[in-house]
């Protein structure tokens, strides 16, 4: 496993700088977690009960991405792509080895797309999400998501090592 994805964020910057930096650091470090892998070694489930695998995680992270940046915070309303009513956990159950390739270059196109739309608010703009009470602020919605994808590349962390034995912070 190589680091080409991820850039260490800034140690001294402005606030949106740092926030962006390391929201962008977590990004790549997911992306460096499912580089190299074969579809079939993305969609394995490797932590019994779970059925989180690899891919699983990206087609998520690209629905929190989609529902916090496009929907909560621009107002762009779409249906979920990875899951639905009947299938709730859709991004992890119905992960198809044959489409991971498409599913890592979906989750690429979706977060410019989100660092787009962001760029357009200050961090102190502030947005309602679908039915919650709000405000929430575009500072809040950065350090959700940091901690989002924190969360969920300790999970990548040990689906990558149980898959090929791969380790790396």
């Amino acid at each position: 496993m190589t680091t080409e994805f991820r850039v260490d964020p800034p140690t001294a910057a402005d606030e949106r700088t740092l926030l962006q930096g390391f929201l962008d650091y977590h990004r790549g470090t997911l992306l460096w977690k499912v580089s190299g892998l074969t579809g079939e070694q993305l969609v394995q489930r490797s932590v019994d009960p779970s059925s989180m695998s690899l891919i699983g995680l990206v087609r998520h992270l690209s629905e929190v991405e989609k529902y916090w940046f496009h929907r909560a915070l621009a107002g762009h309303v779409s249906p979920p792509k990875h899951w639905t009513a009947e299938h709730p956990d859709g991004d992890f159950d119905l992960a198809d080895p044959a489409q991971a390739e498409q599913d890592v270059e979906d989750f690429r196109e979706l977060v410019k797309t989100s660092d787009t739309l962001a760029a357009g608010y200050s961090l102190d703009d502030t947005f309602t999400r679908p039915g919650h009470d709000g405000p929430y602020s575009v500072r809040y919605l950065y350090i959700h998501m940091i901690e989002e994808y924190a969360r969920h590349n300790g999970h990548a962390d040990l689906l990558r090592e149980r898959v090929d034995g791969s380790t790396g912070e």
